[in-house]
């Protein structure tokens, strides 16, 4: 994309924030240029929040009725998939779907159950719940 043509539509999930985007200048040199953002981008990223907050509820549902951990319900709440939480905790991908099954969730040592409150950005109490 050349300079000219860095979009300033506005977005608002960019809450009035500028973001860098490389472009061709002039002069043929890769270069960031601030954008305000378009309004695709904007129509993609409210889509993909909305999914999320929707398997968080889904989620929420299968932990009341003890299909699943709390784990997965706060997974989506911080807008994680089983890819980006085992990347974030160094563990796994098949040791964090592991996780999500309640008995191996409830059998959790308490290091590990704090490595996922650490990467989910809450309390190891607040771990244990799905409220």
């Amino acid at each position: 994309m050349r300079e000219r043509d860095v979009p300033q539509e506005g977005n608002r999930t960019l809450a009035g924030h500028r973001k860098a985007v490389y472009a061709i200048a002039e002069d043929g040199k890769l270069r960031l240029v601030p954008s305000r953002g378009w309004e695709v981008e904007e129509i993609v990223t409210r889509q993909a929040v909305e999914d999320l907050e929707k398997r968080a509820t889904e989620a929420r549902a299968r932990v009341l009725s003890g299909e699943s951990s709390p784990l997965e319900y706060h997974m989506y709440r911080a807008r994680m998939d089983v890819e980006l939480l085992s990347q974030t905790t160094g563990l796994w991908r098949w040791r964090v779907r592991r996780h999500l099954k309640p008995k191996a969730f409830a059998r959790l040592p308490p290091a590990l159950k704090r490595r996922y409150a650490e990467a989910l950005g809450i309390s190891v109490e607040a771990l244990g719940k799905a409220d």
